[in-house]
């Protein structure tokens, strides 16, 4: 017999639509709420690593995504000289296992779809364009007010509403993101042939720039620059500020720069980062994903960390006949701290390109690897 009998998810991103799809598998009554009217147009593309991989499977998705994205198993580094040449490849850690590969890229709209479409052959009750204004909680349960003026009651809240969470605010926690100087450009795009994994260009007039095969026909490429606000700029003109500071790299950018017309397809996000102390709820109402923890994408572990919050609170979940302290110092354990680690090392990547300091990221990189490669 689960923990709970009924859950309100607040958030239809990866943290939001896993962690309902299993418990809605073991029979729990499931209803999510996503303010946006549909997250499943929202967006490039994701990369996703062997761990978070190893979720999808769990989800029973993984078909599906594998069939949708393109997969490989290693990663290139190149100069930022006229001929983008590549200096090293070397085959990437299969963080899930043997038998998935190492990563993954796909349009981060497309995956957005599969697990909402998921979520409602497993029954989970989705509504977009809703959430909650406000939690009134006891030791049984927990009332929410949404924003249509409706009134439910709930065993357990999950707010997985991503980094500017307003279930956050809502408990008064007081924690917010901080930037770190950094923001980068992602742009949506056909593949070349020439393109069949993430290759990374450091140096040049950008801390990074690179690109992720997301399809047999798409990738998304992006370029790392100052944090500088840009919303100002017209949809051409940030075209032309991703295809200015992409002009410094060759090899394959030429062709991908080529290709860089549609206004539409290129955003910007400023490099932030937060992480929530233990524990992550209150009472019945529990922070994951973004909500809880945020980080530069050096790592490329975003996505998988939070399935991996997710994959972890529906276990517990499930598997305890109640909702009680013992559940949530299981769910601590096994979360926060390498939740932290991960964080942790995701930023000294970005500070080393800060300082413009060359530090040992094989090594870190290696060292999460292997953490991440032990089931969460």
């Amino acid at each position: 017999m689960p923990a709970v009998n009924n859950v309100l998810v607040i958030g239809g991103g990866l943290a939001g639509t896993a962690t309902a799809i299993q418990l809605a598998r073991h029979g729990v009554a499931v209803d999510l709420i996503e303010v946006k009217p549909d997250i499943a147009a929202i967006g490039s593309g994701i990369t996703l690593q062997g761990n978070a991989l190893r979720v999808l499977r769990q989800l029973g998705v993984w078909g599906r995504v594998s069939r949708a994205g393109f997969a490989y198993n290693s990663l290139g580094l190149r100069a930022p000289d006229r001929d983008g040449t590549l200096l090293v490849e070397f085959p990437d850690v299969r963080s899930g296992g043997p038998d998935l590969p190492a990563t993954l890229g796909l349009p981060r709209p497309l995956l957005a779809r599969i697990l909402l479409d998921q979520a409602a052959a497993t029954g989970v009750k989705t509504r977009s364009g809703l959430t909650a204004t406000g939690l009134e909680q006891d030791g049984t349960g927990v009332g929410v007010t949404l924003t249509d003026g409706s009134t439910s009651r709930y065993d357990l809240v999950v707010g997985a509403d991503g980094i500017r969470s307003a279930t956050r605010r809502m408990l008064g926690i007081e924690l917010e993101p901080e930037p770190n100087g950094m923001g980068i450009w992602r742009v949506f795009g056909p593949r070349p042939a020439s393109v069949t994994r993430t290759d990374l260009f450091y140096g040049g007039p950008c801390y990074l720039a690179g690109y992720t095969p997301t399809g047999e026909n798409s990738l998304y490429a992006y370029v790392v620059e100052d944090a500088g606000d840009h919303s100002g700029l017209t949809a051409e003109q940030r075209l032309a500020r991703v295809r200015d500071l992409a002009a410094a790299y060759h090899g394959p950018w030429d062709e991908i720069r080529s290709t860089l017309t549609d206004p539409s397809r290129v955003n910007y996000t400023g490099f932030e980062t937060h992480l929530l102390p233990a524990p992550w709820h209150r009472g019945r109402v529990v922070l994951i994903g973004d909500a809880a923890h945020s980080c530069p994408p050096t790592l490329a572990q975003g996505g998988a960390q939070a399935l991996e919050d997710a994959a972890v609170l529906a276990e517990l979940l499930i598997g305890h006949d109640v909702l009680d302290d013992d559940l949530w110092d299981a769910f601590t354990a096994r979360r926060h701290a390498r939740a932290a680690e991960v964080v942790a090392a995701s930023n000294q990547i970005a500070q080393w390109l800060l300082d413009h300091e060359q530090g040992d990221v094989p090594g870190l990189v290696h060292r999460i690897g292997a953490l991440v490669s032990q089931p969460a």
